[in-house]
């Protein structure tokens, strides 16, 4: 199976460029042929017009007697090598939006010498032709499935080069003292000879290496805004949990009944606070049971409250001191909040006491929703999601996560090596990979081409 790296400036691409359905479509051609195959199935010669200009005009379909028929009145827009997305002479055909125009169209550009796009072949394009490097390549993916404010605007950052450009400042203070060190193996027979610093370079590592701490830490805040902040909501069996997700995503997503155990396994979805996505996960209440699949509900509650980032224990009576003990050791390095549901019933109306332990505790009424604005803004409060601005770096590709990490063991052999003052050659070897390594985030090495169609298999088609 040929790959969508092999020798892909060689053929014509097209594919429909936005979602099917929508009473506008738009085609894009790019590649070497493009103007040449447009010359056959639309009204207007465009080999020769201005770049960046739309032109009116019709596709068409010619017989074998070179009779044309209309198929869609549309607009051309009009890209020349190499200021296009992909870098290479490219149009987009805005048509209407039927199926039928849509396929037949494309039927049309195949049948002239064009081939079908595949899945991410627009934007690696783009990257083997120097529009963008790796890291911005991926950020094209994020920036499209961004769902809310703080995923757009990281995905932007990234879009933007401040990943890049921050790497590049590293590697380039790294690249000046290996090239001495480098140097200095040159002269071997001069023993005395020293280009690099050793204290210079030993200070170097160590900014460096903080600057990668600071980029491998920000992953967890990265990952938990791109797919949503997990929060499990635990309790008892009938003390108002799924009564709570329905009220949190304002839908009957879940069964709510005054039956014990209706609830027998995860129910998950998510909503917006403040621009950030939570995923709520309602479990199965815990209790003492006979019931075997009930008992495997329980036992995945157990395992939800291991995977989640924020714990809402859901309480509408004094537990006992067990309980408490119990929910503290199952939420340690867990961000706790305790709500004590049901506030609306006299039995309820006083505070719970849970001392000893530490954990805000908020009020409220599921059923009537008093409270629920609080406990909104608590659970914002507790994913402690730093405030972005267009300059923060905030890593959320587990890719480039992988490679920081892989570049912070190599620097910690550098620091090794200096500290027992190894020779340069050593030091040299270590040096270099971290180079390399960091090189692979932004792809400023030659990346396999395996690599590259790993990571552009799972872009949409037409981008």
């Amino acid at each position: 199976m040929n790959s969508i790296v092999d020798n892909p400036q060689a053929s014509t691409i097209c594919a429909l460029a936005t979602a099917p359905g929508g009473a506008i479509g738009i085609i894009r051609v790019s590649g070497p042929q493009t103007f040449e195959i447009l010359s056959h199935v639309f009204t207007k010669d465009l080999s020769q017009v201005a770049p960046n200009t739309i032109h009116y005009g019709y596709v068409v379909e010619s017989d074998a007697a070179h009779h044309q028929a209309p198929i869609d009145e549309v607009l051309v827009s009009v890209f020349h090598a190499p200021h296009s997305y992909t870098g290479e002479d490219s149009v987009e055909i805005s048509c209407h939006g039927s199926r039928y125009i849509l396929n037949k169209v494309l039927e049309l550009l195949v049948k002239n010498g064009c081939r079908m796009a595949k899945p991410g072949e627009y934007t690696m394009r783009a990257y083997l032709n120097g529009k963008m490097d790796l890291s911005q390549a991926e950020a094209v993916a994020d920036l499209i499935s961004s769902t809310n404010r703080a995923t757009h605007q990281m995905a932007m950052s990234q879009l933007r080069g401040r990943i890049s450009s921050e790497l590049s400042q590293l590697r380039d203070q790294l690249l000046k003292l290996t090239s001495l060190i480098e140097l200095e193996l040159d002269f071997s027979d001069h023993e005395d000879l020293e280009f690099a610093d050793r204290t210079e370079l030993l200070q170097l590592t160590q900014h460096i290496s903080q600057h990668i701490d600071k980029l491998t830490l920000s992953f967890k805040t990265g990952r938990a805004i791109k797919y949503g902040v997990p929060v499990a909501i635990v309790g008892k069996t009938n003390v108002g949990k799924s009564t709570l997700l329905n009220r949190l995503l304002k839908d009957e997503r879940a069964i709510v009944s005054d039956i014990h155990g209706t609830t027998r396994d995860t129910i998950e979805d998510s909503i917006d606070i403040n621009g950030v996505n939570f995923r709520f996960i309602d479990t199965a209440g815990i209790r003492q049971t006979t019931d075997t699949i009930e008992k495997i509900g329980i036992e995945r509650t157990f395992q939800t409250i291991e995977k989640a980032q924020i714990v809402l224990w859901l309480i509408d009576e004094t537990p006992s001191a067990t309980e408490i003990q119990e929910m503290a050791d199952r939420c340690k390095n867990k961000r706790l909040i305790v709500v004590q549901n049901k506030i609306d019933k006299s039995e309820n109306e006083k505070n719970i006491n849970i001392s000893p332990l530490d954990s805000l505790v908020i009020r409220i009424s599921a059923k009537k929703g008093d409270g629920i604005d609080y406990l909104e803004s608590a659970i914002y409060q507790a994913a402690d999601i730093p405030e972005l601005n267009e300059n923060d770096v905030i890593v959320t590709n587990a890719r480039h996560y992988e490679a920081l990490c892989r570049a912070q063991e190599s620097l910690t052999h550098v620091t090794e090596g200096l500290e027992l003052q190894l020779s340069g050659d050593l030091l040299a070897e270590d040096l270099r990979q971290v180079l390399e390594i960091l090189a692979e985030i932004t792809g400023g090495e030659i990346t396999p081409n395996e690599v590259l169609g790993n990571i552009f298999k799972h872009f949409c088609v037409g981008k």
